[in-house]
């Protein structure tokens, strides 16, 4: 592991480390792009695989039987058991039609998942083409515990994190090209209305999630970038010509190490903006116990900073 003031990296094998989950033993939990699924201890850094998707696993969840839920984004949503290594496919279609995208997701106590489809039109190796073009066919979706599936929010500008409030009053998802997280109100008065828990974000968010400290963490996984919204605000045919330039002539995520945490009421309690030369760009977030775990979809790595 290597640490600087403020951040730990704990390397782990293989590349695209882009969720992270902590177990309620401490066991940190991570998903690469290899399909792999690793447990990692956070005292000595040592990482073991435990299961493998045969996929691209993303989001990471625990479902009430002890099982990992993983979203799988070429294989939906999976449910994973960490001893016997066995993969069941819980979800991979939405009104009979393949998901394409299939990212994050957030568990109920009673079993109830909400997940974010981010596009209909690209799947994880073109999630640029998606994001330049700005499609805006994401969607939040929930399965309840006897298998129904129910689209609950669509049009969404890159569906991506999905956090449910503590006392499960709201559900949330963040809008990555929107710079957004939208909230659907799940009880109470408001119940089924949809507003924002905070718009105008700083730049793009990816993977969202409820800390132990009841706030909802956000990644900020690239900062504004003014070149990305001038393209967004051009023609379709333009947006679609960006998505075809070289790739080392499109705009690229910049190195930064960012998450933020918001109340119920949308203000910002935490801004955690470190710098460290062996990790950047943060896809995955969870607080636990005054420590925030990172993940990142560009490093064989997750990281972990103690808060003040």
């Amino acid at each position: 592991m290597t640490t600087s003031t403020s951040l730990t990296v704990h390397p782990v094998p293989s590349m695209g480390a882009e969720d992270v989950l902590v177990g309620p033993d401490g066991t940190v939990w991570t998903g690469t792009e290899d399909g792999a699924i690793w447990a990692i201890d956070p005292t000595d850094g040592s990482t073991r695989r435990v299961a493998d998707t045969d996929g691209r696993p993303l989001g990471l969840e625990l479902l009430p039987d002890g099982r990992l839920l993983v979203c799988d984004a070429r294989r939906g949503l999976l449910a994973v058991e960490p001893v016997s290594r066995a993969v069941e496919v819980l979800l991979d279609r939405i009104e009979g039609e393949p998901m394409r995208f299939c990212n994050n997701a957030a568990v109920a106590s009673d079993g109830t998942i909400w997940f974010s489809d981010s596009s209909r039109h690209y799947g994880i190796e073109r999630w640029k083409d998606d994001f330049l073009q700005d499609t805006r066919s994401g969607r939040l979706a929930r399965r309840d515990p006897d298998g129904t599936v129910t689209v609950l929010v669509d049009g969404l500008a890159f569906a991506n994190g999905v956090a449910l409030a503590e006392d499960g009053s709201f559900v949330c998802v963040a809008e990555t090209r929107a710079r957004t997280v939208v909230r659907l109100w799940l009880t109470g008065e408001r119940a089924g209305e949809q507003d924002h828990l905070v718009t105008d974000l700083p730049g793009y968010p990816d993977n969202i999630s409820r800390g132990s400290d009841g706030l909802v963490w956000v990644t900020i996984g690239s900062p504004y970038d003014p070149v990305v919204e001038r393209i967004g605000a051009a023609p379709l045919a333009v947006r679609r010509l960006a998505t075809r330039i070289p790739e080392r002539l499109q705009p690229a995520p910049k190195r930064t190490i960012r998450a933020q945490a918001y109340d119920a009421d949308g203000r910002l309690v935490h801004d955690v903006d470190v710098d460290h030369s062996g990790f950047h760009m943060v896809t995955g977030v969870r607080e636990h116990e005054g420590r925030v775990w990172l993940g990142s979809l560009h490093e064989a790595a997750v990281a972990v900073h103690e808060l003040p």
